[in-house]
């Protein structure tokens, strides 16, 4: 679907999530992992992964926010270090070397800490020979997107598919040029483009918010983890001569 004005399609993460699986129906069964960038893109993969009856994990990519604007960003990092800059922001606001490599390494720190929050000890999802559908809430300039698939390109999967809600025309085209498809449930054409605008509901999500999606899909994908009770010491006496 194609807009070319602001429309409400979604109630919230959830919902597109599960508008968007339907998008993906191919996939169900397939060997598929499905990667989310948190903290958005969690809800969405969420409905997708359950949806599908596949992996989920998380792939941790973090925008590179501009000097004196943090809203705006001139690039994207992921957690294996991949590093896509927007070169013609970083000429528009004639960013140097230093600034540029002070952004860079103060995200590489949040993004070191955000993979111990969300991943813990445990070891990357084997993605090798496999589709990996790339999920988050939306894309605006699409550099947090690229970035994750710079990241999973390295893994060695079969392809890799981004999937959003919402999307800029703008921004798919740059993703149709590094990822082997990109499905979206609308493309967006307006002059300025807020992922936000198609959501009814939308708040910036917490960490809490991110880790419970992934513990609601291992619930409903493995069950409650049943721990084994101590054996009870055996009460029963023997009558008394």
């Amino acid at each position: 679907m194609r807009l070319s004005r602001e429309a409400p399609l979604f109630e919230n993460r959830y919902d597109a999530g599960r508008q968007l699986a339907e998008k993906l129906s191919e996939y169900r069964g397939q060997p598929v992992v499905v990667l989310a960038i948190p903290n958005g893109g969690l809800p969405v993969g969420l409905q997708v992964a359950l949806e599908l009856g596949v992996d989920l994990d998380v792939v941790i990519s973090r925008k590179l926010p501009l000097p004196l604007r943090p809203e705006g960003g001139f690039g994207a990092i992921a957690d294996d270090g991949a590093v896509i800059l927007n070169e013609a922001l970083v000429k528009d606001f004639d960013l140097t070397p230093e600034q540029i490599s002070y952004e860079v390494n103060k995200v590489r720190l949040d993004i070191r800490q955000r993979s111990l929050l969300y991943r813990g000890n445990r070891l990357l999802a084997t993605v090798g020979g496999k589709t990996v559908i790339i999920t988050d809430d939306g894309l605006a300039s699409g550099y947090t997107m690229m970035a994750a698939v710079e990241s999973v390109r390295r893994r060695r999967p079969a392809q890799v598919v981004v999937a959003v809600p919402a999307a800029s025309g703008a921004a798919v085209k740059q993703l149709e040029k590094v990822a082997d498809r990109v499905v979206t449930c609308v493309t967006g054409f307006m002059p300025r483009f807020y992922v936000s605008d198609f959501y009814r509901y939308w708040h910036v999500l917490s960490d809490d918010e991110g880790l419970k999606c992934l513990k609601e899909w291992r619930l409903r994908r493995f069950g409650p983890k049943i721990e084994p009770q101590p054996e009870k010491p055996d009460d029963t006496r023997l009558p008394q001569s």
